[in-house]
C-alpha cells in the first residue's frame, strides 16, 4: 500500500515524514526541501500478530507494511506548471491514496506561502490543484475515447458516457471517486488514473497540546467525504529520536496515548476499508497481511503467492482469538474450531488462514 503525504510547502509534511518513519529527511522552512520524493516502508503495528506467532510455534514474525512517499509541497497552479507541477501530480498518481497534511500550528518561525494560517483555505487551494489536473487530464481522455467510440464497441461507448460526467462532475467541483465505475467500462477509472478518485486522509499539523483538528477542517473533509485527524508532527518527530522508554514516558506526559505512526495507520486502513489475515505455521514465518474488505479467500491466497492462488483447493479459518486462547492448532482442531472454507469465502479481519493447494 502506497500512501502520498502532500500539502502546502512547509505545511509539516517531511516532519511528519520523519516522525513517522524515522528517515531523517531534509526540512527547511523554505519551499521545495522536498524536491525527490522521500520514500519509506514502514511496519504496520499490530499485537495481534506476536499472539498468532507464538500458538502458532511460527518464527520469525513478519508485520505488513505501508510505504510512505513524501511529495514534493504543492502551490497554486501547480496543475499549470507552478512550482514543481507537473511532476508533484505525477508522483501522486502512483499512491494508492492521500495523506494530505494541513497546518494548523501558528509557529511563527516557519512561514506560510500565503502569509497566514488558514487550515480550510490551504486545503481548498490543494484540492483545487488536483481537480484542475483531473480535468485536463479527463477532456483529454474523452476525446480520444470519442474517436474509438465512432468503432460502434460497447465498452468504448460506456467509457465515453462516464467521461462526459466525470468532466461535468470535476467543472462542479466534485471529486471523480464521486462517479462509479461504469458496469460496461468498469477499467475506464484505471485508465483516468484521477487525482480525485483517491481517498484522502487529511492530517492536522496541530500545535503541542491541541488534540483535535479545527471544526473548519473537520466540516471540509466531511463533504470531501474524506477523513480527518491531528497530529503535532513536530513533537512527534521529537519524540521518534528518543529511546524507547525515554519516549513511553514523555508521551504520556504529554497526554499522548499512542504514536501517531498508529493512529495514521489505523486512519489509513479505515480509509482504503482494509481488513488483516494472518498465516502462521511451525518451522515457518508467521505474516499478517492486509486485504481489501469483502474480498474472499481465493483472492487471500493470491496475496500469499500467485501459484497457490492457481492451485486453490480450500482454506481453512480461524479466528486470531480462538487460536490463542486454544494454545495451537492441535487443540484447535480437537476442539472443532478450524473451518473449512471454498474460494468465495469473505476473510474477516483477524483470521488465520491456511490455503491447500
Amino acid at each position: 500500500m502506497k500512501v502520498g503525504i502532500v500539502g502546502l510547502p512547509n505545511a509539516g509534511k517531511t516532519t511528519l515524514f520523519n516522525a513517522l518513519t524515522r528517515a531523517a529527511a531534509e526540512t527547511a522552512t523554505y519551499p521545495f526541501t522536498t524536491v525527490e520524493p522521500n520514500v519509506a516502508i514502514v511496519e504496520v503495528p499490530d499485537e495481534r500478530l506476536a499472539a498468532v506467532a507464538e500458538a502458532a510455534g511460527a518464527s520469525p514474525q513478519i508485520p505488513e507494511t505501508i510505504e510512505f512517499h513524501d511529495i514534493a509541497g504543492l502551490v497554486r497552479g501547480a496543475s499549470a506548471g507552478e512550482g514543481l507541477g507537473n511532476r508533484f501530480l505525477a508522483e501522486i498518481r502512483e499512491t494508492d491514496a492521500i495523506c494530505h497534511v494541513v497546518r494548523t500550528h501558528g509557529d511563527e518561525r516557519v512561514p506560510h506561502p500565503d502569509g497566514r494560517v488558514h487550515p480550510a483555505a490551504d486545503a481548498e487551494v490543494v484540492d483545487a490543484e488536483l481537480l484542475l489536473a483531473d480535468l485536463d487530464q479527463a477532456e483529454r481522455r474523452l476525446e480520444r475515447v470519442r474517436k474509438e467510440a465512432a468503432s460502434g464497441a460497447k465498452e468504448v461507448a460506456a467509457e465515453r458516457d462516464w467521461l462526459e460526467r466525470v468532466v461535468e462532475a470535476i467543472g462542479r467541483g466534485e471529486p471523480a471517486r464521486a462517479l462509479p465505475a461504469p458496469v460496461l467500462a468498469p477499467e475506464a477509472p484505471a485508465h483516468l488514473q484521477a487525482l480525485s478518485s483517491k481517498p484522502v486522509l487529511y492530517v492536522a499539523n496541530v500545535d503541542e497540546g491541541e488534540g483535535e483538528p479545527t471544526a473548519e477542517l473537520v466540516e471540509h473533509a466531511r463533504r470531501a467525504e474524506a477523513r480527518c485527524i491531528a497530529v503535532s508532527a513536530r513533537i512527534e518527530a521529537e519524540l521518534a529520536e528518543l529511546p524507547g522508554e525515554e519516549a513511553v514516558e514523555m508521551r504520556s506526559e504529554l497526554g499522548l496515548a499512542e504514536p501517531g505512526l498508529d493512529r495514521l495507520v489505523r486512519a489509513a486502513y479505515q480509509l482504503l476499508d482494509l481488513v488483516t489475515f494472518f498465516t502462521a505455521h511451525r518451522g515457518s514465518e508467521a505474516r499478517a497481511r492486509a486485504l481489501r474488505r469483502g474480498l474472499t479467500a481465493w483472492d487471500a491466497a493470491g496475496k500469499v503467492h500467485t501459484d497457490i492462488q492457481a492451485g486453490f483447493v480450500r482454506a481453512e479459518v480461524i479466528g486470531w482469538r480462538e487460536l490463542v486462547e486454544a494454545g495451537g492448532y492441535a487443540e484447535a482442531r480437537e476442539r472443532g474450531l478450524i473451518r473449512t472454507e471454498g474460494r468465495a469465502y469473505v476473510v474477516r479481519d483477524g483470521d488465520v488462514i491456511t490455503i491447500r493447494h
